[in-house]
């Protein structure tokens, strides 16, 4: 067994490509090799800005030899029917086998081929990979007709430590590569991937994404502790971060003192956009006057130049900020409502104006059922998309919201209403923070649902894995901002109130648009919940049962639907509630007939059957009340007083007996059942 040793070096591998490029690298390789019989033992993917490296150990040197029997035409078959066999099968007359099939006798060939050499099969399978690599983006260069994410400079091919002679354009595999651009530009002659890991590290470069990262990030926690500040965590900057450097070194930048009156929120975002800058905070959470840049050099001065070069372009970009923040805030965020006008929500949906009044009118309903104050919801929606036309949003689009709260305060708003106009957009994923204030809830779920019934109402769902318009974010949000604020907002209403406030035309009709989207919200609660280990049968079980529309009580329900089949007297009546559901289904499929209906009691002849109809009416007459108090644990403990009747009825009675009246009769009993359990949920969803 051997080692394969690729990297292909090139020009810089943009961030944002680079874990799907190894992750692609790897699969296509070792799916190719799968293809022509190889086996393979491990295989590891590594990527640089400038090279992606596989390396696979447990390769055989040649390929199994392969026994293929092939049945030809009948023997006394057309000469133009042999030929063409014998042609295919790369065989002689003399070399077949005629053989008596009891259907007559046929020619068989036995062909016999040997196995190819590794190392040849690995060249066309890199060559076919590299020709099929799903760059995002890629490029020509020069005169070549080949594409790259980058222009690519050079391969390592090795296998056994022999040069796989693979091409790719211009480009023939060696056994040579580089180090670091600057700190180690020199080539060395690699021989496996041990001397090569070895001889990179030495020549300032780190292989595995994943070293780099955790260098920077100790180094810069390192950073941290010496400046006595605290590392602002950005997951997404780092991940980037890393992607841009082979040997990371973490420099300490200050921030000028007079751009520290912008917001925080708009430093840190200005350097984290255009520098790649990591923030420092101080102990109560602000902004300190320090940033981190993680360099891609070791310099002789120990980065006094870097730094102050990287100074000197912050300050530059942070004078822009400062500009935008001291132009925006001459004009009062009212004043900036007219342009919405010009600014175009969708096309099918009006302008941004129009979103806002829609949204205005529904914060004011919601406000109302929540017991928000009514005229700060309403002037809160009012604001909330205002500062898309100012200048430090035009510049930095991820800071809406946040810039007008800040403009809201700074024209004196009142604070619920600032806060609101920031919290409008959130949640904005599983992890984001869920807004708590009863304004800023109207406002945040009446955006959001403006949003989703006029996508769905023009018929633009989200498909597959194409949800351009964030709709599925959007119902996660409007879902935890309901349920974590143990909101009593049953659903259709809000439905029907934002549909009604469109004043365009929309495909759809407002009850289909009603049954899509409860449809679309069952399956946005599904995900939300099963990270909580819930079962998703369940909450189909409990929405299958329509109407269900207010999603505190129905995962009240959930709940206790969870407890009881956790039981044994509930996962038993589950399997029995299954037993006579199938049975009723067959009879009525046999009979063509619906067997629901009044059981008639004189008709009832065994006792099991008799206390089967008690225990049913028992429940039936406790549940009803149990449930309009929402008190659903106290509905299934009494629907586990059905288990024993139900198990002694199946055990004792028959239910096609011959007197087709009692058979009837006995049909509408098992029926019943179904209804008793029916109130509760839909037992036939449950999995299991």
């Amino acid at each position: 067994m051997a080692e394969f040793l690729l990297e292909l070096f090139s020009e810089e591998i943009p961030a944002r490509m680079q874990a799907r490029a190894a992750d692609d690298l790897q699969r296509l390789v070792t799916e190719g090799l799968l293809k022509h019989g190889l086996t393979v033992g491990s295989a590891r993917s590594f990527v640089t800005p400038r090279r992606l490296t596989l390396v696979i150990d447990g390769l055989p040197s040649a390929t199994p030899d392969v026994s293929e029997e092939r049945r030809g035409p009948r023997v006394g078959a057309p000469a133009q029917a042999l030929d063409g066999f014998l042609k295919g099968a790369g065989v002689t007359t003399a070399q077949c086998e005629q053989r008596d099939t009891g259907k007559g006798v046929f020619y068989f060939a036995v062909i016999s081929r040997k196995g190819k050499p590794t190392a040849d099969v690995l060249r066309d399978v890199v060559e076919q990979a590299m020709a099929d690599f799903p760059w995002p983006k890629s490029m020509r260069w020069g005169s070549q007709s080949v594409r790259w994410v980058r222009p690519l400079q050079a391969i390592v091919a090795l296998f056994d430590g022999k040069v796989v002679p693979v091409t790719f354009g211009p480009v023939s595999a060696g056994a040579t590569s580089r180090g670091h651009r600057f700190l180690a530009p020199g080539a060395f002659t690699v021989a496996n991937f041990s001397e090569y890991a070895a001889t990179l590290a030495s020549s300032k470069v780190v292989l595995d994404p994943a070293e780099r990262r955790a260098s920077i990030v100790r180094q810069a926690e390192q950073a941290a502790v010496r400046e006595g500040l605290v590392l602002r965590q950005d997951e997404g900057l780092l991940a980037e971060v890393t992607g841009l450097v082979e040997w990371p070194v973490v420099l300490v930048g200050t921030i000028d003192q007079a751009f520290m009156d912008v917001p925080d929120e708009v430093l840190i975002t200005s350097m984290r956009s255009h520098q790649k800058y990591f923030s420092l905070l101080k102990a109560d959470g602000r902004l300190a006057n320090r940033f981190l840049v993680v360099s891609n050099m070791e310099a002789a001065d120990g980065g006094k130049e870097i730094i102050a070069g990287n100074e000197r372009v912050l300050r530059a970009r942070l004078s822009d900020a400062k500009f935008f923040w001291d132009t925006d805030r001459k004009h009062r965020l009212d004043s900036r409502l007219p342009k919405l006008t010009e600014r175009l929500y969708y096309a099918k949906l009006g302008s941004m104006a129009d979103k806002v009044e829609r949204v205005i009118a529904l914060a004011r309903q919601i406000a109302k059922v929540i017991g928000a104050d009514v005229a700060l919801a309403e002037r809160a929606a009012q604001l909330a998309k205002a500062d898309l036309s100012s200048e430090m949003v035009g510049e930095f689009p991820e800071l809406q919201g946040v810039m007008g709260r800040y403009y809201a305060a700074n024209d004196g708003e009142p604070a619920a209403v600032c806060e609101a106009i920031a919290d409008h957009y959130s949640p904005q994923g599983p992890n984001d923070r869920c807004p708590t204030s009863p304004v800023s809830i109207a406002v945040a779920l009446a955006d959001k649902l403006d949003s989703l019934v006029g996508f769905f109402a023009i018929d633009e769902k989200p498909t597959g894995s194409k949800d351009p318009f964030a709709l599925r974010r959007a119902a996660l949000g409007v879902i935890r901002l309901i349920l974590e604020n143990g909101l009593r907002l049953p659903l259709k209403p809000l439905f029907s109130a934002a549909y009604q406030a469109f004043q365009v035309p929309l495909s759809l009709d407002a009850d289909r648009t009603q049954g899509d989207l409860l449809d679309f919200f069952a399956d946005r609660l599904k995900v939300h919940l099963r990270e909580k280990g819930v079962r998703h049968d369940l909450i189909s079980s409990v929405f299958a049962l329509g109407g269900e529309d207010d999603l505190v009580r129905l995962l009240a329900r959930v709940d206790a639907l969870k407890d009881f089949l956790a039981s044994e007297d509930g996962a038993n009546l589950v399997t029995a509630y299954r037993r006579a559901a199938n049975i009723v289904r067959i009879e009525e499929k046999k009979d063509d007939r619906s067997h629901s209906g009044a059981v008639e009691r004189a008709l009832l002849e065994a006792p099991e059957e008799l206390a089967l109809q008690d225990a049913l009416a028992s429940v039936q007459a406790s549940i009803e009340p149990s449930l309009a108090a929402e008190n659903f644990a106290a509905a299934m403990t009494s629907l586990a007083l059905l288990r024993r009747p139900v198990d002694a009825f199946f055990e004792k009675v028959t239910v096609n007996c011959d007197a087709a009246p009692v058979r009837l009769n006995r049909l509408r009993l098992l029926s019943e059942i179904g209804c008793a359990m029916g109130a509760i949920a839909d037992f036939s969803k449950i999995e299991g």
